[in-house]
């Protein structure tokens, strides 16, 4: 029996949020206005407010899709480790390799939470989105039997900003070599084993 291809176009909100993905991405949130998302997605204005009442309601549906898809990428690194040390160690490499990617442009969230003021749909989704980052290091840490696992996923965390923010600023994806190193040897420290165990 031969299978039946979908011909069906993208709903008006795959096709909105696939422009703002883009757009958002590449060119920030706040220089690109809602007229060159509609334009770019093909639909009608009456779309995006229908679909989702405004743009920072698009904007959080956009950073949202980018959590989930960052989420999965980092579960799928994790879950192909055994030990907490190698699967903490999996989320600086799947991180180092985005910046190889010609379209990086560093973290997304980080990007858009310092376009918005305070408050706000927008530092609602970086909110969740860095919540989640510091619970996973947080738990890996504490099954890696570090004696604070807080303090090591804190740690960990902030190396993880530190080398999106330096690969995108300084242009160098090698920096993912040193920040996998500095994660090993803070792991280390932390739960008295080797760096290269």
């Amino acid at each position: 029996m031969a299978s039946v291809q979908s011909t069906a176009k993208p709903s008006a909100r795959e096709r909105l949020l696939a422009a703002a993905n883009e757009l958002f991405y590449a060119e920030g949130v706040q220089s690109v206005g809602i007229d060159r998302v509609i334009e770019h997605a093909g639909v009608a204005k009456a779309s995006l407010y229908n679909t989702f009442g405004g743009k920072e309601q698009l904007v959080r549906a956009y950073l949202d899709t980018r959590r989930a898809g960052t989420a999965d990428r980092i579960t799928r690194a994790v879950a192909e480790h055994e030990t907490p040390r190698e699967q903490m160690l999996a989320i600086f490499e799947t991180q180092g390799r985005q910046f190889d990617r010609p379209d990086f442009r560093g973290c997304a969230f980080i990007r858009a939470g310092a376009e918005a003021g305070p408050g706000g749909l927008v530092q609602e989704a970086a909110d969740a989105y860095r919540g989640w980052m510091r619970e996973l290091f947080t738990r890996l840490a504490a099954e890696a039997g570090a004696a604070d696992p807080e303090a090591l996923g804190h740690q960990l965390h902030m190396l993880y900003d530190g080398a999106g923010i330096s690969a995108l600023m300084d242009h160098d994806s090698t920096v993912a070599a040193a920040t996998r190193a500095a994660a090993a040897a803070l792991i280390a420290a932390a739960t008295g084993t080797s760096a290269e165990a």
